[in-house]
This record gives structure tokens, sequence and C-alpha cells, in this order.
């Protein structure tokens, strides 16, 4: 069999099209309602969100000043698609009977409620919902919004969006927010040490120091 010589120009995709269609739905996102964390009602659909923090918590202050007049500076961007999504198991018609992007900041709400010294009304959220072939979308722009807002806590303070590891699965460290955050029900189980308080507190620090509004 043959091969070719190696172009590596020939392995490159471009498509403008696509590029400004990103575009747009970033700026749709920035556009939409905010809303109290849970929103205050169910609704269908799946897609992505943004947190936003307003309160006086010393560690996240620079959040509250950068936020003061317009929702800009998320601390936290995510997703939520049906069960069974990455092994392709569903249908596109299944993501407007689903109610996982509602639920996921409900479950977001519940952990903040959980723990110590930082108050589930000083949170703010918004979100898009992506339909029918949109949904295909999701990953995009969460990893876009992620890479433009570098939001603290899918960054410099990882774990926030963490699950319970389950039963026998405890031979693990805190991680960085649970550390900062005592008092999820699960954090308490795990028992192996993790990184000194001082050190992430530090590395929040240094992160904020470079948010700026433009």
């Amino acid at each position: 069999m043959h091969t070719q010589d190696f172009d590596r120009s020939k392995h490159v995709y471009k498509n403008d099209a696509f590029i400004e269609l990103v575009k747009d739905a970033v700026h749709f996102f920035n556009g939409t309602p905010v809303h109290t964390l849970p929103p205050p009602e169910i609704f269908f659909g799946v897609g992505v969100y943004a947190i936003y923090y307003t309160g006086q918590n010393p560690t996240y202050k620079k959040y509250s000043e950068l936020n003061r007049l317009s929702y800009d500076f998320p601390i936290y961007v995510g997703k939520a698609v049906p069960s069974g999504w990455r092994q392709s198991r569903i249908s596109h018609s299944e993501d407007n009977s689903s109610t996982e992007l509602f639920s996921r900041l409900r479950r977001h709400s519940n952990n903040i409620v959980a723990v110590e010294n930082i108050n589930l009304e000083d949170f703010k959220c918004r979100f898009v919902i992506f339909e029918s072939d949109g949904s295909d979308m999701i990953s995009t722009i969460e990893a876009l919004l992620i890479k433009l807002n570098r939001p603290l806590w899918n960054s410099a303070l990882d774990g926030f969006g963490n699950h319970d590891p389950g039963k026998g699965r405890y031979e693990q460290a805190n991680s960085d927010w649970d550390v900062i955050h005592k008092g999820r029900a699960f954090a308490e189980k795990l028992k192996c040490i993790p990184k000194p308080k001082d050190i992430i507190l530090n590395n929040i620090k240094k992160h904020l120091d470079t948010l700026k509004k433009t």
C-alpha cells in the first residue's frame, strides 16, 4: 500500500462560517436574562450555563466589583446534556423533554447551601438552551466560554462540579474547592491529604489579579 508524503496543511480544517456561528452563539449567551440560582421555575432543555457571584466573601470580593454594573465575569461555566449523550444513545427529540439543565443548576445551588462561608442569594445564573442539531454545539460553546472568561471555579479553584465518588472510592483527597468551602457530605469522607489552604488561597489571588474590565 502506498502512503503519501506528510503534508500538515492537508489535515487542517478551516471554516469561517463555523467560527462566525460559534461567535454568534457566545454573543447570544452574553445577552440572555440573568436569574436567581436556581432559576425560579422548572424548564425543559439542555445547554450551557454560567454562574455569577456578587456577595461579600473576602476571597471573591473581586467578582462583586467586576459584576457590580453587569454580569460579565462568571465564577463558573458548565454544560448540561441528557444522560446517554456521550454514548450517542439519545435522539435530538429527547433534548426537549429533559430537565437536565435546570436540574444541574439546582444541584449546584444545593452544593452552595451545604457549605460554609458563601450564601446562595449571592449567586445568579444565565443559560442558553440548545435544541435539535444545535445541541451538538454544547461542548464547543462551553469550552469557548471557559477560554474567554477563565472562571475561577473552572481553573484556579477546581472541584465545584465534583460528585460523590461513591462507596469504596473515598481513597482520594478533597478538591481545592472543598478545602475552601467545607460542608459537602461526600467530601468529609475523603481520606487523602489535600493541598494546603494557604497555597490554594494564593492561587486564587493570583488568578483574580489577572481579571480586569476592558
